[in-house]
């Protein structure tokens, strides 16, 4: 993913931390306003009371402010996906919750997501989502079949091994949100909830400790 202009300054720093918040918000705003194409560095920059300067200390353009501000939100989201594979007939709340929450953060902020899901979107985004949601599939579906013995995966997806239905998962769930968000998300985050679970959950079956 792209990265901003400051990282030679500490993360912990409250002001910058402020600003890429105040920023973040800003886009939010301005993209339920209008399409993500014409907003401008101005216009951000005046909806979050900072100068244009203050901006470029920060990020290139638009498209780098938006790319970031998706992937802090939906790095959140995916972490707490549901593993499927387990007790899929008959899901606990929890799974479905999830996955309602991950549909209702998206129909939130459905003008963002739209524009960089979409088919002039950012593929650096759809890729970096692609991974995160494989690791995350790979780590929890195996830490559930060896008794949870397994170190956590989901934060470095490169290190997983290459898992087909993983893969296959994460780039189902993306088409199928990307989908929805490009058209105008016609069915409630509970229905996609729950039309959504058995799919996650149909490659995989955990049973006494085996992954098939």
């Amino acid at each position: 993913m792209a990265t901003t202009r400051d990282s030679t300054t500490p993360s912990g720093d409250r002001r910058v931390r402020r600003t890429h918040a105040a920023l973040a918000s800003a886009l939010i705003q301005l993209v339920e306003e209008q399409d993500l194409s014409r907003i401008s560095i101005a216009d951000v920059a005046e909806r979050a009371g900072v100068s244009r300067s203050t901006f470029y200390d920060h990020y290139r353009d638009v498209h780098e402010l938006a790319e970031t501000a998706c992937t802090a939100m939906i790095d959140g989201l995916i972490g707490s996906l549901p593993a499927p594979g387990i007790d899929s007939a008959d899901p606990a709340p929890e799974a479905t919750q999830s996955l309602e929450a991950f549909f209702a953060s998206l129909a939130q902020h459905a003008g963002l997501y739209r524009a960089l899901l979409g088919p002039q979107g950012s593929a650096r985004l759809v890729d970096h989502i692609r991974r995160r949601i494989a690791a995350t599939v790979y780590d929890r579906i195996h830490q559930a079949a060896s008794g949870n013995d397994l170190p956590e995966l989901a934060g470095s997806p490169p290190d997983i091994p290459h898992d087909v239905p993983a893969a296959f998962t994460a780039g189902a769930l993306i088409g199928v949100a990307a989908d929805w968000l490009q058209r105008g998300c016609p069915r409630p985050p509970a229905e996609m909830a729950t039309l959504t679970w058995p799919l996650f959950s149909a490659l995989y079956h955990v049973d006494a400790g085996t992954l098939t």
